[in-house]
Order: structure tokens, then sequence, then C-alpha cells
């Protein structure tokens, strides 16, 4: 007999060699009828897999979260082998699951088109119809080799021959489909959802080598329900209205270059007072959280980079070179290094810290063509970065004060859904585990003790120490990591940082490496998707957009502009954001270009609002008042903008 227990605490007796299926019938038919995988001791099993020994099970449905990448991966052997009944000579490669569903990648002189896709869903659903039984096969090498080489696949029999010596190979079966895989699976396609959809095709190349054959990859969404598709397939069709790209050049924002400065922004006007705006705010906020603001070196010698650490860890995204003098320099890729010279240059006493030290430095790293995405993905880009210097006393109360900085930062740009993950210390990493004990302990003190929800991230740290990320979720549902908390107390052993204490005595800090956006031009690309462009009128390039009805309005225009332009208005660029469209354009076609701009306030000036000295004020969205007072509309502009209101358009 074996004694298994249960997630609620419970155990029952059964015969050694009983199944997880097994078990869930015995326990519900329900139960059993929903069942898909299986968790025994922490680790996924096929249901009908025998339990020869104690242990801890947890029956899987789709209901769990934790199934939906096993579901995924069960339906991309049905896709595996719907495309091999449509098209024979097809030999399947790979198909793991991704964020939103799986991929396979086939070798096939067939070229997917997307009007082969409802061909392949139906394919998919018929399998799932036929209700096919799965089973594990254990297999020998020779076995193994043998059955694929039979099938004319290849790519499994290499695939194969790159699994060491004396490791276990299983094959997985449904009907007359056989896939090298090391499982789980549902123990039938019936079980499976029918809530997929063909996504797209793309190219790839065999093992991710260039030199290597290409071959057709599908992609596939895939969710535990229609439901959940349907609004995954929503979210995509609205960012692709959002894309930043789309946006930015519609809105006269930024473009790049490829051939010339590949992954580096050219920013126009209006992108670089949105810069400017946010550069601003976080140093206006800095300022009054009592950051001293410095500037490091862009250029600085190779050995500064190992003495870091940063170059042996990312050494191979570094832009570097020899000078005359044979001297190796790098162009920085972070500001930590300079930051840490800074402070060593001058003594310091237990008096000063914590000491804040903030810069926004440009820095550089290479990224893989393939892999710049717009203002997501560049290779230059700026940090907000700023770096606190404590003693280990203090270490956790800045923690504490940092998170609570952060978050309230992201509500002022509109970010009310804000996640945690702490990331502990990664299998590559310098520093001893008692400084990573304490530092992983001091960053979920400062969480627990405070009541922040957070998720681990375990293995994900920085190499010099743990951290918290920060996760947004935008206003379709997507999730941003942007800003960072890093412990670290093994670089200033690098350095050989201190300070004098109290007896007089040198004492080695802590770091506290902490980004608010993480990178401002990712920032941006992420904000102006979140807002689809229609910035809060804080943030506005443009806030203000003033259009006389004729040429001769343009005298009392120009009068209103300059009243609100020496108006006491704090917007982070010293006063309102105006223009004036004095161009020959009719009324109509002014308000229309204004608002295809998404400016967020339109004030319109005729006959008889120079008559009153009044104006009329039009928002974005269309709402409009007419006949108001200079005066009342300032007022309303300086209330929304000095207070961040989220809804700009608000009159």
């Amino acid at each position: 007999m074996i004694h298994i227990s249960f997630p609620d605490g419970s155990k029952k007796e059964f015969n050694s060699g009983v199944s997880a299926f097994d078990i869930a019938q015995s326990i519900s038919p329900s139960l059993a009828k929903s069942a898909l995988y299986a968790k025994v001791n922490g680790k996924y099993w096929d249901l009908n897999r025998p339990l020869e020994e104690d242990a801890i099970l947890e029956i899987l449905t789709a209901k769990n979260e934790e199934s939906l990448p096993l579901i995924r991966h069960s339906l991309a052997h049905v896709l595996a082998e719907a495309v091999k009944e449509l098209y024979p000579a097809a030999k399947p490669v790979i198909g793991p699951d991704v964020a939103d569903g799986f991929y396979y990648d086939f070798d096939v002189d067939q070229t997917f088109s997307t009007e082969d896709f409802p061909k392949i869903e139906k394919k998919m659903n018929e399998i799932i119809k036929r209700n096919e039984s799965v089973s594990c096969l254990n297999l020998s090498r020779q076995e193994a080799i043998d059955i694929f080489q039979k099938r004319e696949e290849d790519h499994k029999v290499h695939l194969i021959q790159k699994i060491p010596e004396g490791d276990k190979i299983t094959a997985y079966q449904q009907g007359d489909f056989i896939d090298l895989c090391r499982g789980p699976h549902a123990p039938s396609t019936g079980k499976l959802p029918k809530s997929f959809k063909i996504a797209r095709v793309a190219g790839a190349y065999l093992d991710g080598d260039s030199k290597n054959k290409m071959l057709q990859r599908i992609y596939v969404y895939a969710f535990a329900t229609q439901e959940e598709l349907d609004a995954h397939v929503h979210m995509l069709e609205e960012a692709e209205k959002r894309d930043h790209r789309k946006l930015g050049r519609e809105l006269d924002l930024f473009h790049f270059e490829p051939e010339f400065a590949p992954g580096a922004v050219f920013w126009h006007p209006n992108g670089w007072k949105m810069y400017r705006v946010l550069i601003n705010y976080i140093r206006e906020r800095q300022d009054r959280s009592d950051y001293i603001e410095v500037d490091s070196p862009r250029l600085m010698d190779r050995s500064l980079w190992e003495k870091s650490g940063h170059w042996e860890k990312y050494g191979e995204h570094n832009y570097a070179g020899k000078t005359e003098d044979e001297r190796m320099f790098c162009v920085k890729p972070m500001n930590c290094p300079g930051h840490m010279l800074t402070y060593a240059h001058t003594p310091h006493s237990y008096k000063e810290l914590p000491l804040k030290m903030a810069e926004f430095g440009k820095v550089n790293r290479y990224e893989a063509s393939g892999a710049l995405h717009g203002l997501l993905r560049v290779r230059e880009f700026t940090q907000d970065d700023a770096h606190v210097f404590c003693t280990k006393d203090q270490a956790e109360a800045e923690v504490v004060k940092l998170i609570e900085f952060i978050i309230d930062i992201y509500k002022d740009f509109g970010f009310s859904d804000v996640s945690i993950k702490l990331s502990t210390r990664p299998e590559q990493r310098i520093g001893s585990d008692a400084i990573w004990d304490f530092t992983e302990n001091a960053l979920k003190q400062a969480l627990e003790k405070n009541d922040y929800a957070y998720t681990l991230n375990e293995g994900e740290g920085a190499f010099y120490g743990p951290k918290l990320e920060f996760v947004l979720r935008d206003s379709i549902g997507r999730d941003w990591q942007c800003g960072t908390v890093q412990f670290d107390m093994s670089l200033p052993e690098r350095f050989d940082l201190t300070y004098v204490d109290e007896a007089g005595e040198k004492q080695r800090p802590v770091m506290i490496h902490r980004a608010l956006l993480g990178s401002v031009e990712r920032f941006m690309g992420i904000m102006i998707e979140h807002y689809a462009g229609k910035l809060p009128a804080w943030l506005a390039p443009v806030q203000v957009m003033i259009v006389p009805v004729s040429d001769k309005h343009v005298n009392y225009a120009q009068s209103v502009y300059e009243k609100l332009f020496d108006a006491d208005v704090k917007t982070a660029t010293n006063g309102l954001r105006l223009e004036i469209d004095d161009s020959n354009e009719r009324m109509q076609k002014k308000l229309r270009t204004a608002t295809l701009r998404k400016i967020p306030y339109m004030l319109i000036v005729g006959d008889q609002e120079m008559e009153n000295k009044t104006v009329s004020l039009r928002t974005r969205d269309g709402k409009e008042e007419n006949g108001l007072s200079l005066e009342s509309v300032l007022k309303r502009l300086k209330a929304n903008i000095e207070s961040r209101e989220q809804e700009s358009e608000k009159i």
C-alpha cells in the first residue's frame, strides 16, 4: 500500500501502481471526467502513469492556471498531427508553448498561407472530436531512432542523438501520430479545448542558426476557454490600433534610420517635448525626495566593466573598441559603475546616509536586428537610474520608501494595477550565500511587513543581487515590466566603497539599484499605447491648439496665446505648451487636424469671442462650451494639468 496526500491535507491509502486517474475516479466521477494532468511531488505527470510510492498528489483540470501551458503543448501535438494528415511530406521539428499559445516548426516544401489556416483548424477540431487516446512510449535510444527513421523524420532523429546517454527517452502517440516528447499530455485528444486560433506563419531557421535550412513556423493562440481566446484576440486587435510605431508616425513624434543608426531614436519636436516632460517630472519628484543628480561618462575603460562583473555577464552586448594607445574602451551599457566611482571619490560619513544618487544616463546595448521593435526594444536608450547608498540597518526602510515612491509615480501616469515580483538568486552570480540570504530576506521583509502582495520569481535576480520587479497592467490588459529595485552588497565590496560610522570606523555600505521607468524610450512607447495616443493633458506634447476662425481673428488668437503662455501653470516644461493654427484652412479642417493630432484642448476664436473677449473650448472627443472667459478656461486647464488628471478631456 502507498499513502497519497492531497492539497487539502487529507491522506488516503491505495494499492501500489494506482494511477492519478484511478484516484480521481475514486474521489469523484466528475473530477475524473474533467481531469487533464497530475502533479506528483511538485512535478507534472500523465494521469495514467502509475504511482509506486508515497506521494503528494494534485489533480489538474482546465480550471487550474498551471494547466494552460500543458494544454497548449498537447494542442501543439494536435496541430502537428493535423499538418501531417493534410501534408504527409511535412516533417515536424519542435512545438513548445509560448505566452499566448504555442508554435510548431515544420520542414515542408508547401508554403503555408492564411488560406490554409481554416483547413488546418478544421482538421485539428476533427482530431479532437475523434477523441484519440494518448499514450506514453518509454523507449531505448535505438528504439526511438528506429521509429522516427521509419517515419522519415530525420529532425526527430537529430534531436534523439542530442539527448545525453542515460537520459530517459519518451514519445507520445495519438492515433497514427507519434512525437518525441517529455510530456505530460492529456489522456485523450477529446479532453482538449477547441479554443484556439492560428495566428500567423513565419520563417525560422533550424536550431536558430541562419546557416541552416529555413523552416515554417505556425503560431497558434490557445486558451482554456473560448471567452479567454476571444478576449485575447480582441486585445490584439486593439493593440494593433494602438501600435506606438504607427501613432508615432501619425503624431510626428519620432522615426528610425535602420541603415545609419539601427535601434536609435530620431526625436521630432513633439516627441522630444514628451521626452522632456517625462524627464522633468521624474527630476522634480527626485528633487523633492532628496536625490542628488550626477552625470557619468559614456565611454569608459573595459577594465571598469571587468571589475564590476558586467563584462563577463554581458560582454557580447557591449559596444567596445581600441584606441591608438591600445586601450579598450566600452560605451556604457548601464550607469552603476560610474556611480560607484563617483561615490568612492569622496569620503563619506554615516551622517550622509542614505545618499541617493540619480542619473538620466544614455546607455547602449547591442540587440539583434530581428529583436528591435520601435521604442520598446532599442540599442540606445536613457535609463532613469538611481542608487541609494545606505547602512545595513537603513536598507529595509529604504526599500519600503522606494516601493511607495515607485507606485505613487505610476498612479500619476495612470497605472493603478501594479504587481510586484521578487526575483531571487540566479545560477550565475557573484557574492556569498550569506550575502544572498541577507539581501533576499531584506526584500521579502520589506514586502511582507508592509502588506505588499508579491509573486516569487525564482532564479531571475541580477547577477549581483535579488530584485523587485514592478509590472504595470495597461488599459487593454497587457503586462509591462518597468521599474526595479535591486539589493546589492557585492559591487560595493568589489569597488571597496566605505563610510565612516559613529565610532570612526570604516564600514561597507549597502547599495540599492533603482529604476522608475526602466527606459525612458520604452516607457514612452508603453504610454502611447496605453492611451492610444490620447495622452493626458499634462503629458501631451501640445496641450492647447488655438484656432482662429479666419485671418481677421489671428491677432486676437495671438493675444490669447500670449496670456496663456505667460500664465503660471506647472507643466514640467515651464508653462503651457501651445500652438496657433493660423493656416488658410477652414475652421472645421483645423479642428479635425487638431483632433487627429490628439491635442487635448482647442480654443476657438471668432467674431463673437473677439467681441466679448471670450473663447470657445472644445476637447478632442468633441465636447464643446461657448463664450467662456479666458480666466475660467485657464483655471480649468491649470487644475487639470497640475493635478495630472487622467481624463484629460474633462471640461
